[in-house]
C-alpha cells in the first residue's frame, strides 16, 4: 500500500512525524507525541497486514512507503512507542524501534497478554477488547509502570490481513507527569499552609458560657491556595452575659485574611465596653474603613442575657439568624440592620429574637446557603428546613446542616456556622440555676432590706458559709453605691449557675461607676474597690432606657 495513502489516516502528529521522518527531517526532543490531540483512523480503507516476518512483518503490512521507503522503516523513526496487534488474542504484528528501546524485543505472533506485559501492566487489555469490539478509538491519559515511566496511549482500530487489529501508539509523558504531580504537590502544601494560617485566625477553643452550649464549624472551600475571610466567636461578657459573632469578609486571598483576623482582634476588644450590638458593629464599620477602603465585610454581633430569654443583636449586611424554639418552631430574624462594614457613614441598629429554655440558634455565613444555580432566598429556606428537623448536641447539628446543604470537601466557598443551645434544665440540674429579685425603693431601709434578701436567698441556695458572706457583703456595697449615685427605679438581682454566683444591681441613672483609690481621710469611694477585691469578676454597662448596671460575680468551688 502507498505509504502516503496509509500515512493519511495516522493521528495528526504522528503522520506529521512520519513524514519527516520519510525526508530526513530531524525530530525534536523526545519526540512524544500527546494523542490527546489524535484523529482516529477511518473505518473505510484500512491499511493491511500481509504476515509477520521477522520481528513482525510490519514490511509487508504497509507496503512501500514514499520514495520506496518500506512502512516499518518509518514507523521504526518515529520517537512514539507503536504496536501493531490482530485477533481476539491481540497477536503481536508488529512493535516499531523505539517500543523496543522501551521495553525490549517482543516475539511476533505470541498473544498480547504474554509477549507484551506492559500492556497488561498499564491496564491496556480490556481497552484493547473494546476498541476491537467497538470499531472506535479510545485513549488514556498518563498510565505509570512500574519503571516509573508515565505514557499516554491511543489505541485505533484497523483491519490487517490476519482480520480486525488494533494500533497502539503510546507517547512518554513522564516529564509532563513528574512536572505536574510537582505542581499539584506544591499546590496542595500551599493550599495546607493557607487553610492553617486560615484556622490559625479563628478561635482555638471557645469559651464556654455557664447558660450555652455551643459549637462551631470551618469548612474551608475549593481546593485553591486562597485563603477566605470567614470567621466566628464566642465572647463571655461577665455577668452571665455572652457575645457571638460571626462575619464573612468579601474576598479571598491573604488580604482578606488579614483583615478578618484584625476585625475579629477588634471585636473581642469592643466586646469588652459591654456595648448593645449596634455601637458595637458603628465602631467596627468605622475601623474596616481604616483597615482598606476596598475591602467589606458582613458581620452580625449579638448577645445574650440568660435573664431577658432574647438574643439582641446587629446586623451589618449578613444573612439571618434562625431559631428553633422549644416547641420546633423556626423564627428568623429581621432582615439586616445596616448596611456591611467598610461602607462608612450609616447607622446601624439592634433588633431581637426569643431564644429561651430549650431553642437552639445558627449563624452561618453564604458559603452555607448560597448556590450559582439558585436564589440566596431558597438556600435560607432550605436551612430552615433542615434546622427543625435537626437534633442532638450542638456539634451534631453543625455536622447535618452541613451535610443538608451539600457542603463537600471541594466546596467552592468556605463556610463557617456557629450553633448555640439555651437547654431547658429541669430537675437535680434546674437545682444548680436558680435566679431571685428585689425592687428597692429607696430610702435608708433599702440597704438593710437587701442585705436580709440576699442572705435569705444565699442560705436557701445552701453556699458555704465563706461564700454567703462575701455574696451579702457584694450586694450590700452595690445597693448603697446605687443608693448614693444613682436613681430609680432600683433592683438587686442574685443569680447562680453550676460554675459561679453572680450579684447585680440596676437603677436608672447612666453614670458608669470606676474604682478609684480613696484617700485616707475619704468617707466614700470604697464600695467599688471592695467588690473589686473580694468579687472573682465585676463589671457594668448601660442598659436600654438610659439605666446602667453593675455586677460581680464569685466562681463556685467545683462539685465533688
Amino acid at each position: 500500500m502507498n505509504f502516503t495513502r496509509w500515512s493519511a489516516r495516522l493521528p495528526g502528529t504522528q503522520r506529521r512525524a512520519a513524514a519527516r521522518a520519510d525526508h530526513g527531517v530531524p525530530q525534536r526532543g523526545d519526540g512524544a507525541v500527546p494523542p490527546a490531540r489524535a484523529e482516529h483512523l477511518p473505518d473505510d480503507e484500512q491499511p493491511s497486514a500481509q504476515g509477520p516476518e521477522g520481528s513482525a512483518g510490519a514490511e509487508s503490512a504497509g507496503g512501500a512507503g514514499v520514495d520506496g521507503l518500506p512502512v516499518r522503516a518509518v514507523l521504526d523513526r518515529i520517537p512514539g512507542l507503536v504496536a501493531l496487534v490482530h485477533g481476539p488474542e491481540h497477536r503481536v504484528a508488529y512493535v516499531n524501534d523505539a517500543y523496543v528501546a522501551a521495553f525490549g524485543d517482543r516475539p511476533p505472533g505470541a498473544p498480547a497478554r504474554e509477549a507484551l506485559p506492559e500492556l497488561d501492566e498499564l491496564s491496556l487489555l480490556p481497552l484493547l477488547d473494546q476498541v476491537l469490539r467497538s470499531a472506535k478509538p479510545r485513549t488514556v491519559k498518563s498510565r505509570k509502570t512500574s519503571g516509573g515511566r508515565s505514557y499516554t496511549v491511543t489505541c485505533t482500530p484497523l483491519e490487517t490481513a490476519e482480520g480486525p487489529g488494533v494500533l497502539v501508539f503510546a507517547a512518554d509523558v513522564t516529564d509532563h507527569a513528574e512536572a505536574a504531580e510537582r505542581l499539584r504537590t506544591s499546590e496542595r502544601r500551599q493550599r495546607e499552609t493557607a487553610v492553617t494560617l486560615q484556622r490559625s485566625l479563628l478561635p482555638q477553643e471557645l469559651e464556654e458560657p455557664d447558660d450555652l452550649r455551643i459549637a462551631a464549624t470551618y469548612q474551608p472551600g475549593g481546593t485553591e491556595a486562597a485563603v477566605g475571610g470567614d470567621w466566628y466567636d464566642v465572647i463571655t461578657l461577665g455577668g452571665g452575659r455572652t457575645a457571638l459573632v460571626i462575619g464573612d469578609v468579601m474576598g479571598r486571598g491573604v488580604r482578606a485574611a488579614a483583615v478578618m483576623g484584625q476585625l475579629r482582634t477588634a471585636v473581642r476588644a469592643y466586646a469588652r465596653l459591654d456595648l448593645p450590638p449596634h455601637e458595637v458593629l458603628q465602631l467596627l464599620d468605622g475601623l474596616a474603613t481604616e483597615i482598606d477602603p476596598q475591602q467589606i465585610a458582613t458581620c452580625v454581633y449579638a448577645v445574650h442575657d440568660p435573664n431577658e430569654g432574647r438574643l439582641v443583636y446587629a446586623s451589618a449586611g449578613h444573612l439571618p439568624i434562625l431559631v428553633r424554639d422549644e416547641n420546633g418552631t423556626i423564627h428568623r430574624g429581621d432582615e439586616p440592620t445596616g448596611p456591611p462594614l467598610g461602607t462608612g457613614g450609616w447607622l446601624h441598629a439592634s433588633g431581637s429574637v426569643p431564644l429561651g429554655p430549650g431553642s437552639t440558634a445558627v449563624l452561618y455565613t453564604d458559603g452555607l446557603v448560597e448556590r450559582r444555580d439558585e436564589d440566596i432566598d431558597e438556600g435560607v429556606a432550605a436551612l430552615e428546613n433542615a434546622l427543625a428537623g435537626a437534633t442532638g448536641t450542638p456539634q451534631v447539628i453543625c455536622d447535618r446542616l452541613i451535610r443538608a446543604a451539600g457542603v463537600t470537601a471541594d466546596h467552592d466557598d468556605d463556610v463557617a456556622v456557629l450553633v448555640l443551645q439555651h437547654p431547658a434544665r429541669k430537675g437535680t440540674d434546674g437545682e444548680l440555676f436558680r435566679n431571685a429579685a428585689l425592687e428597692l425603693l429607696g430610702g435608708i431601709e433599702a440597704a438593710p432590706r437587701a442585705r436580709a434578701f440576699a442572705s435569705g436567698v444565699l442560705t436557701s441556695w445552701r453556699f458555704a458559709p465563706d461564700l454567703h458572706d462575701l455574696g451579702v457583703l457584694a450586694a450590700s456595697e452595690l445597693v448603697a453605691n446605687s443608693l448614693q449615685h444613682g436613681i430609680p427605679p432600683m433592683r438587686l438581682r442574685l443569680r447562680r449557675t453550676d460554675r459561679r454566683l453572680i450579684v447585680e444591681v440596676t437603677d436608672g441613672d447612666d453614670h458608669l461607676p470606676r474604682r478609684r483609690r480613696a484617700e485616707p481621710a475619704d468617707e466614700t469611694g470604697r464600695g467599688i474597690a471592695i467588690v473589686a477585691t473580694i468579687a472573682s469578676n465585676w463589671g457594668s454597662r448601660r442598659t436600654p432606657g438610659g439605666g446602667k448596671a453593675v455586677w460581680c460575680e464569685f466562681v463556685l468551688p467545683d462539685r465533688p
